[in-house]
Formats: C-alpha cells, sequence, structure tokens
C-alpha cells in the first residue's frame, strides 16, 4: 500500500470519525486495509514485500509474504540470476535427546540450471557431495546461534530454484537461512552472513566470478555475526598467514553490509519470536550433586590417559546414578530426575576441563598449552597398494591407502555447473571401533564427506598437473584410532601414501586442529587438541599446510564469535605445530621416489591428430576394443587428442602404442616403404604401404623400360620397395619402384643429327623421295 493512499484514507477516516462515530471508521478502515493485503484478521502481514540491495557488483532482491507461507518464515533471495527458496520451520515440543536437532537441507534442482538430472529414473535422487557440503558451510554459523537449552527440532530447508555460476547460489541459501530464521518466531539470536572470497593478482575480491575463482589463489568462506567471525572453510595455494588472515577481516568487513540488510528486513517484517521451554536442570538437585561429588570427579578428569580417564570417570557417574535411581525409584518424575542427574554430571565434567586450562593452565593429559602429542610416521605399511602411510599423533592413528589409475577412471560431476571431470580423491572413513565403540555400519555420513573434503583441499594444492602427472589418484584414510583431530591426522597420512607412490607432489603437507577455551575475559589457545578438549571446548580450528603456506582452514566454533587477537594467535601456534609435524614427515620420507610401486599402472602417451581420434576409436569403439583386446592394457583420449596408455606390463604398452601409431600414421612424399601388392589392374599395382594406407604404382612407375603387362614384374603378395612421389588433395598416395633403381644410361646413336648423309638412310620412309629433287650429294641440277 502506497504511503500517500494509506495517508488518504486515515484523513477520510478521521473525518468519518467527527461525523458518523468510531465504529463507522473503524469499519471502513479495515476494509480498506484489507483490500490493500495490508491488514489481516490474524495480524499477519500478508502482503509479498521486496527489498533490494546491491552486493559485490551484483543485485540482491529478498521476497516474502508470497511464498511458503505457512512455514514459520520463509524468503526468496535473487542473487543475480541465482534464486533461492528458504523456509524455516520448527516443531511445537522439546525433542528428547541431549543435543539440538538442527536439520539444514541445500536441495540443488537440475531445472535450475535447464538440465535433466542423469540416472534412469531421471529425478533428484540423494544430494550430490556439494549440496552435502554446502548443507554443513550454511549449519556451521547457524548452530552457535541458539540458546543453550534450546531442544525444539528446527529444520531450514533451502531450495536452488535457478542457476548462475557467477553469482553464488550457496551463499544465497546462507543468507536467506539466516534471513528465514531472523523474520520467523523461531528463537534465532542471529543475524548471521557468509561470503566468499578470492585473491587474484594480490587483490582480495568479494563472492568472485567464475572466471575469477578459476584463477584465484583462495578459495575461502567465511562467516559471522556483525561482531566477530564464527566460521571459516578454505583452500589455498600455499598462502601466508598474514595473507589469510586479511582474507578473514575483509571478508567479515563484506558480512557485516549483508547483516545490516538483514537488520533492515527485520525490522520491517519480521516476527515475536515465540517462548520456547529450554531444558534446565533442578537447582537444588544440582548444588546437591556437586557438593557431594565435584572432588571425587575432579580427580578423574585429571587422570592424563585417555581410556583410563573415561574409565574414572564414568566410574563416578555410574556410582551417582546407582544412588539417585535408588532414591527417586518411586518417584513420579523419575525420569525428568534421571535425565537432570546424567545433565549435572557433564556440566561438572565440562566446568573441570575448562577451569583446569583457563585457571591452572594444564590439560587433561599433562600437555603445555602450545605442545603436541607425541608423533610417529610409517610407510610401506601394506603391500601391493600403489603407496601407503600410517600416521599416529597421540592415540589418533589414521592410515592412509593411494591407488592410481588410468584417467578414465576420473569421477564425472554432474550437478547444476556444466559438467567435469575430477582427478583427485580424498575419501575419509571413521569406525567406530576406533573409538572403542559399537556403533552403525554403512554409507558415510556428512561428518565424513565433509572430513574427506577438507583433507582432499589440503592436498590438492600440491598435486601435480596433468601434464606431469597423468594419473587418476585415489587416497582412502581409515581412522584407526581417535582422540581428536582425526582429519588432520588423514592428511599426514596422505602426504606419506603419496611420497611413498612416488606421485611428485610439490611439497609435504601437514594439519593440525587448533582449540579454544574461553571464559568470557581471558582465553588460552590450544595447540593439538584432544577429544576432551573438543567436546568442551570452544573452537576447532584445523590449519594444513606447507613449509610455504596454508593449504587449507576450517573453523567451528561454539561461541557467537571470535576476535582478529585469537585468530591471529591461533594461526601463528599452528605454523610452528606445523613446522615441527613436518620435521617428522620428512625424517620418514625425506622425498619422493623416484618411481611408482611395481605394482602401479605405467603410462606412456603419444599425441595424435583431433581428426585421428575416430580411426583409433573406430566404428561404435570396434578398434580400440580391439587394441585393448589384443593388449591387455587401458587406454584413454582425451578431445585434444591426448592418447595414453596404461598397463603395468611395459611390452604391453609398447605393442599398444606401435599399433595406434600405425593407425594414425601418414604417408610422406620421398619417404621410403617396403610395401606388399595387394590389387593388380592392368594401369598398375595397389600396395600396402602399412596398416590402412595404399598407394597405387603405376605401370609407368616400375621399371625404367617399357612394361607390357603388370604381371610381367609383380604378382599379388609380393613385397617391394616403394617410394611416395605424389599425394594428392584426396589424399590419395602415388608410388613409384623405378624410382628406387638405377638410371639406365641413354643409348648412342650411330649418326649425330644433321646434314650429313642421305636422310632416307637413317630410317624407312613410309613414301618415296620426289624424283625431280632426289638428288645424289655433290650434283648440281640441270637448268
Amino acid at each position: 500500500m502506497k504511503k500517500i493512499d494509506f495517508l488518504v484514507c486515515v484523513a477520510h477516516c478521521v473525518n468519518l470519525l467527527f461525523s458518523y462515530g468510531i465504529l463507522h471508521a473503524l469499519c471502513i478502515l479495515i476494509f480498506v486495509g484489507k483490500s490493500y493485503n495490508f491488514i489481516n484478521p490474524k495480524g499477519i502481514k500478508m502482503a509479498k514485500q521486496v527489498f533490494q540491495t546491491t552486493f559485490a557488483g551484483r543485485e540482491l532482491i529478498v521476497e516474502t509474504g508470497q511464498v511458503a507461507k505457512q512455514a514459520n518464515g520463509s524468503v526468496v533471495v535473487r542473487y543475480g540470476e541465482s534464486t533461492v527458496l528458504t523456509a524455516a520451520v520448527m516443531s511445537k515440543k522439546m525433542a528428547t535427546g541431549d543435543f539440538f536437532p538442527l536439520q539444514v537441507n541445500y536441495e540443488e534442482k537440475m531445472y535450475a540450471a535447464g538440465k535433466f538430472p542423469g540416472g534412469f529414473m531421471k529425478r533428484e535422487g540423494r544430494p550430490s557431495t556439494d549440496a552435502t557440503l554446502t548443507a554443513r558451510l550454511i549449519d556451521r554459523p547457524i548452530r552457535p546461534m541458539f540458546a543453550e537449552g534450546f531442544r525444539n527440532e528446527v529444520q531450514v530447508i533451502n531450495t536452488v530454484l535457478s542457476y548462475d555460476e557467477n553469482a553464488s547460489a550457496p551463499m544465497a541459501a546462507m543468507f536467506g537461512s539466516s534471513l528465514a530464521l531472523s523474520i520467523s518466531d523461531i528463537p534465532f539470536d542471529g543475524p548471521i552472513a557468509g561470503v566468499q572470497v578470492g585473491y587474484v593478482d594480490g587483490q582480495i575480491i568479494i563472492n568472485p566470478t567464475q572466471e575469477q575463482a578459476e584463477q584465484s589463489l583462495l578459495e575461502l568462506t567465511v562467516a559471522g555475526t556483525k561482531h566477530a567471525i564464527n566460521m571459516v572453510e578454505s583452500g589455498a595455494k600455499e598462502l601466508s598467514e598474514e595473507i589469510m588472515l586479511e582474507a578473514l577481516l575483509k571478508g567479515h568487513e563484506a558480512v557485516k553490509e549483508l547483516i545490516a540488510f538483514q537488520e533492515e528486513i527485520v525490522a520491517a517484517v519480521g516476527k515475536e519470536k515465540a517462548e520456547v521451554e529450554l531444558l534446565h536442570v533442578d537447582a537444588d538437585l544440582q548444588a546437591e550433586i556437586i557438593a557431594a561429588y565435584n572432588s571425587d570427579l575432579q580427580k578423574a578428569v585429571q587422570v592424563e590417559e585417555k581410556l583410563a580417564r573415561e574409565a574414572a570417570t564414568q566410574a563416578v557417574k555410574d556410582q551417582v546414578t546407582a544412588v539417585y535411581e535408588e532414591k527417586y525409584a518411586d518417584h513420579e518424575e523419575f525420569d525428568r530426575i534421571m535425565r537432570d542427574v546424567a545433565e549435572i554430571l557433564e556440566q561438572m565434567e565440562h566446568a573441570e576441563v575448562r577451569r583446569l586450562i583457563t585457571e591452572d593452565k594444564v590439560r587433561p593429559d599433562g600437555r603445555k598449552v602450545d605442545e603436541i602429542r607425541p608423533l610417529d610416521a610409517v610407510v610401506d605399511f601394506l603391500p601391493r597398494v600403489h603407496g601407503s602411510g600410517l600416521f599416529t599423533r597421540g592415540q589418533t592413528q589414521a592410515l592412509s591407502i593411494l591407488t592410481l589409475a588410468p584417467m578414465g577412471e576420473t569421477q564425472i560431476i554432474d550437478g547444476l555447473d556444466p559438467e567435469y571431470k575430477k582427478r583427485f580423491m580424498h575419501h575419509y572413513n571413521f569406525p567406530q571401533y576406533s573409538v572403542g565403540e559399537t556403533g552403525r555400519y554403512g554409507a558415510p555420513g556428512r561428518r565424513e564427506i565433509g572430513h574427506g573434503a577438507l583433507g582432499e583441499r589440503a592436498l590438492a594444492q600440491v598435486l601435480p598437473s596433468l601434464e606431469e602427472f597423468p594419473y587418476a589418484i585415489r587416497l582412502v584414510a581409515e581412522v584407526l584410532e581417535s582422540n581428536g583431530s582425526s582429519s588432520q591426522a588423514s592428511i599426514c597420512a596422505g602426504t606419506l601414501a603419496l611420497m611413498a607412490g612416488g606421485v611428485p607432489i610439490k611439497a609435504p603437507v601437514a594439519g593440525i586442529a587448533m582449540g579454544l577455551i574461553s571464559d568470557g575475559n581471558n582465553y588460552t589457545v590450544l595447540t593439538d587438541i584432544q577429544g576432551l578438549e573438543d567436546h568442551f571446548g570452544d573452537m576447532d580450528f584445523k590449519v594444513a599446510g606447507t613449509r610455504d603456506g596454508i593449504t587449507a582452514l576450517q573453523m567451528d566454533i561454539k561461541i557467537q564469535g571470535i576476535t582478529a587477537e585469537i585468530l591471529t594467535e591461533a594461526l601463528a601456534q599452528a605454523k610452528k605445530a606445523r613446522f615441527e609435524i613436518l620435521d617428522v614427515i620428512e625424517v620418514t620420507i625425506p622425498e619422493v621416489r623416484p618411481e611408482l610401486a611395481p605394482t602401479a599402472p605405467k603410462i606412456d602417451t603419444i599425441k595424435i591428430d583431433v581428426d585421428k581420434i575416430k580411426i583409433v576409436i573406430g566404428k561404435g569403439g570396434e578398434t580400440i576394443d580391439k587394441i585393448i583386446a589384443e593388449t591387455g592394457v587401458k587406454i584413454d583420449i582425451d578431445e585434444e587428442g591426448n592418447v595414453s596408455i596404461y598397463s603395468s606390463d611395459q611390452d604391453a604398452i609398447n605393442r599398444a602404442k606401435e599399433i595406434i601409431a600405425g593407425l594414425v600414421r601418414e604417408a610422406k612424399v620421398d619417404e621410403v616403404y617396403h610395401a606388399k601388392v595387394v590389387r593388380i589392374e592392368k594401369f598398375g599395382a595397389f600396395v600396402n604401404l602399412f596398416d590402412k594406407t595404399d598407394a597405387l604404382v603405376h605401370i609407368s612407375e616400375m621399371a625404367w623400360t617399357r612394361t607390357n603387362r603388370v604381371e610381367d614384374l609383380v604378382e599379388i603378395g609380393d613385397e617391394v620397395d616403394v617410394k611416395v612421389i605424389k599425394i594428392d588433395e584426396k589424399g590419395r598416395v602415388d608410388a613409384s619402384m623405378k624410382a628406387l633403381l638405377p638410371r639406365p644410361p641413354k643409348p648412342e646413336h650411330a649418326e649425330e643429327k644433321g646434314d650429313k648423309g642421305h636422310r632416307h638412310g637413317d630410317r624407312p620412309r613410309h613414301h618415296k623421295p620426289r624424283k625431280d629433287f632426289a638428288k645424289d650429294a655433290g650434283q648440281e641440277t640441270k637448268e
């Protein structure tokens, strides 16, 4: 409703108020308001409202009040030509369990990019790896923004409706997720926002285009509140800590712009937050348990070895639980009381771990705040595989296995972006036995996918180019033990496996996880956090890199943000720790092995003309299949005519290479070939130069002397040497046999040509000379 129309309406109502009374005036106001979708009987603002700004050179438009109105909050975010619908919903009651049930989904609809889904069903199925990683990326900065003890289930669903590769749909979804929660009645202490950051030609770029991203040395996503950063995800080409910090801080400045825009929208259309029940414990019961058992739990927490500490703390918890189960066995609120007992014990352990670190500067295993656990590195742990590395840090242990394969084994990624092939894969597996527990076994979950992607990002920066090393590369990290930081152990083990397997990486990569314990006024940054410090701490900040710079970052926090001061200190401590780990790796294997493992496929490559690719492949793949069947090799051909031949048998590679070279070989003028006669015609013989290339030897090119019949000189099956003398515009080849034979000398004539002698004595004449002219030489004619 336009402002001027509203003012006119109010003026009329005031006039009616004095003329007819308050009842008539209110009736008219309600009627006009409903006609303009301005007033709803339930007090809900139903009209579509549009908010617009420009961000990072692209138009950012937010629409609300038109679609998905039954959700607690919903928005349509249009960024460039990317469009994302975000809907947020909350359950009415508190969920059971000891965690906050937040679910964030990012759904890629193929129609958004004008594509059909792959597969037989032609319908979207389970989320792609990229969609899963994006959902995690949105979840991580949102999760800390809910109150402690909030247990209502919350779902945030992001659906990509249209896709513009130059306007980040994931960032639009993160913006929409925060805004949908902020304008809803869900108790959310936002807003938050995120941006992508690139580094091109020494310049920091916010939300780079596709072209800029391809040139960038940095792929960073940073999210946060208007006060601090609360999530980081990054890959980088060995950038310094100083550049990374600059990128983080500039990214946060851009985040503040998006948050200011969200606050403007919330002020206009935001709902009043709902009153929900928070999980809390009985204060009297808490004081009773602390008084009776806190000293016992403090002693248990200070046991340095993990399994022994877990056993000691569990013994205290079992003792307390047994006492209260007996005490309240017949109580009508027995379940609630026992839930409170468990929660109180958890809070006591949490408080004691944090107190020891912040006040006494004592860590659960007795280390200093910047001390790494004992390290060990082993290569060639497994036979037969193409490379293996075992890395141990304290009670965290990862085994990495390398597999090399032809480029035909690359993973084809068919998502919203144009289809491409992924050459390097890093997969992370976390079996339950690694922490001494039973549990679910099945397909990898979001956590395993995320940790695998982090390792992949860290190691991809140092891999050789395809031209240098034309292999598909797969690393699988098997976590054998875990007491914190297993993702970083998998990066270290991956480096060992790559170097042992002969993959010419640019430099070794190591990773370390940093932690934080903060009480609001003071903080302590921890190096190489273990499981207990991760569980009860405020930050998990993973840093991976080489001696020359950072290749990957990932930060998750449980508080609402951290300062630049904390980031600076954490990066400095991480660099020191990274170098210590690299020392151990380089002692174990000082350099990349010069040769691949005997079991790894060998490779040879040849370059052919693009127009010859169809000759090598053949009709329906007939020719290439025949070569593979005959030699036992694997063959890959790219669009540029690069042919890669793989086998563990070098002789088989050589045979296949020879066959392919023959198929694409071209005859050249002046070259000599040992050919076989394959067909005879009256005008000459056709000879096979090589493979499917024939040449015509014309009868006149067979010998220097006159030849009456071709069969007088050659027969089918004869082998002869020929020289190519001509190739016409249609590719037809003419060859010569006589060009390789010595030219016979010219015949000597009996008499020289001239006026000497009688001409009729030279050769037979077809007629007699005329009598009146035919005179003997020297005779004079009579007058």
